[in-house]
């Protein structure tokens, strides 16, 4: 019977709609398969009486046919809706849901909003895989790394709570422990660890001064990740990233133990339980697909001053460039791709930084300029590679996130030496002040001019609102006053309608030209 029909439960295009806040995390079911867990009382709004739990943002494109829905507790034993529905407006009669990826394997949103392969939906050969692969970064890290590392998060959880894999999980992750006197010795730690794990044949993915992730491929053509964290003490407050912080004794971590994963053998915490305790809290034994973690802020301030900072929105821009929104910008090369050609002489070398999907960097390679296209999206940098490769041009792709100055510094230092003109697009608005700052450290650094467009503020004028994407609007008279201080001068400004980022008419739009002349020019001038 759909509980529905009595007034407690109605799914819409909108969300989950609920008569009462039901306590403890539910399950969403979509033609059988599990999609989504959510809590009430965090996730929903007040709405007709009752609460609303909007969809997730990233299943929302998903959501035009028939479907299924089940939702529940996480046992099974109460079922709150179970009742077929037409979501997304008049669809063809016979489409059914499917949250998919393009070779039709199902999807399911993560606990930090992504979509993933769940473990659930894993086969049996592909889960011994990942945990053959895991085993590997474990020994690869003790045995060549030389670090103390284990077996931590959902990983260990699955394997104390049951022996096996969360099914709601989608990665695994690990921890070492590094016993630098400040958070400086355990950065440089984490890119020497990094060394090695390259050295060994690993392809490595750096999401901060003290994780990265492992790519395991897989012989069902998925990539897996293998996170690898970081944890250390100072004074008496253990770190861990992700984001934990607090009191957890070194004898609940070092010497390591044991645990069993799908029969594997694995590297743990001295007290796996202490460590899950630390990680979860005390009711670590409860299953809960829709946990979310409640760090504590001054940790997270610490670890995000330490180690972090420059990668806050790389996973939505991932989403953006690897969903339909990312397809909705032209491959045509922008009219300020344009504006930029005809003032840089033959043959001048660009640097197009946040190039996005590559539209102007082809352009620009196809004629016959060097190119070096720079982007923290790894999903972005994948388009211009493939984009690149199809029509026989050769174009430097690099990732660089302008929030970390190291990066910014080594780009800068090569272009110091091979100077490129900068094309930046929409990317200011893009950027909090201190990335700002890095850019014009980097413009400064490229050893040529600098060509900035972007979607401006009005005021006095009635609000335009936001531009497209993840862009913001700026004050020109900020801008300027930065690269001002920054020693640049701006040579040239044109201020009018425009396009956004995927090319839709923008009341005002601005564009610079800017000269950074060396120190002893500028005091001529």
């Amino acid at each position: 019977m759909s509980v529905a029909a009595t007034g407690r439960a109605d799914v819409t295009d909108d969300g989950v709609w609920l008569d009462r806040a039901e306590d403890g995390p539910l399950v969403l079911a979509l033609d059988g398969r599990y999609v989504w867990s959510f809590t009430v009382v965090r996730d929903g709004r007040a709405h007709r009486g009752g609460v609303l739990v909007p969809w997730p943002p990233v299943l929302r494109r998903f959501l035009v046919g028939r479907v299924v829905v089940r939702v529940g507790d996480v046992g099974g034993s109460r079922v709150l809706l179970e009742e077929e529905v037409v979501l997304g407006g008049p669809t063809d009669p016979e489409q059914r849901v499917r949250v998919e990826d393009a070779r039709g394997r199902p999807l399911a949103v993560d606990k930090v909003g992504h979509l993933c392969r769940a473990f659930e939906a894993t086969d049996e050969t592909i889960r011994d895989e990942i945990v053959r692969g895991t085993r590997r970064a474990l020994d690869d890290l003790r045995a060549h790394a030389g670090v103390e590392a284990y077996l931590c998060y959902g990983a260990l959880l699955g394997a104390v709570r049951d022996g096996a894999m969360i099914a709601h999980d989608s990665d695994t992750d690990v921890c070492y422990v590094s016993h630098g006197a400040s958070p400086a010795d355990v950065v440089l730690e984490s890119y020497r660890v990094e060394r090695v794990l390259r050295s060994l044949g690993w392809r490595v993915l750096r999401m901060s001064g003290g994780d990265v992730k492992l790519l395991l491929p897989l012989s069902d053509g998925r990539v897996c990740h293998v996170d690898v964290f970081v944890a250390f003490r100072v004074g008496e407050t253990f770190f861990q990233l992700g984001n934990r912080s607090g009191r957890l004794p070194e004898s609940a971590v070092l010497p390591t133990s044991t645990v069993t994963l799908h029969g594997v053998e694995l590297p743990a915490p001295a007290d796996p339980e202490a460590m899950l305790a630390f990680v979860y809290g005390p009711g670590w034994r409860v299953p809960d697909p829709a946990f979310r973690y409640a760090d504590p802020p001054a940790g997270v301030r610490r670890l995000d001053g330490w180690l972090r900072g420059f990668r806050t929105r790389m996973p939505a821009w991932t989403e953006v460039w690897s969903g339909p929104e990312g397809r909705r910008v032209p491959r045509r090369r922008s009219e300020f791709a344009r504006w930029v050609h005809l003032q840089l002489p033959p043959g001048a070398a660009v640097a197009d930084l946040g190039c996005g999907s590559g539209r102007d960097s082809i352009w620009f390679a196809a004629r016959g300029r060097r190119v070096r296209a720079v982007d923290f999206s790894r999903a972005g940098r994948r388009l211009v590679r493939r984009r690149a490769r199809r029509r026989g041009l050769d174009v430097t792709v690099e990732l660089v996130a302008l929030d970390d100055l190291r990066a910014v510094l080594s780009l800068g230092a090569e272009l110091a030496r091979d100077p490129h003109h900068v094309h930046a697009r929409q990317l200011l608005g893009c950027l909090d002040r201190p990335a700002r700052d890095n850019l014009w450290r980097l413009c400064r650094m490229a050893g040529g001019s600098t060509f900035l467009e972007l979607s401006a503020t009005a005021p006095g004028a009635a609000d335009p609102g936001p531009p497209g994407g993840l862009v913001r609007r700026l004050d020109p008279a900020l801008v300027r006053a930065e690269i001002t201080a920054a020693g640049g001068v701006v040579e040239h400004e044109e201020d009018g309608p425009g396009t956004d980022l995927f090319d839709q008419p923008d009341p005002r739009v601005v564009r610079l030209r800017v000269s950074w002349p060396r120190r002893s020019e500028r005091t001529t001038r």
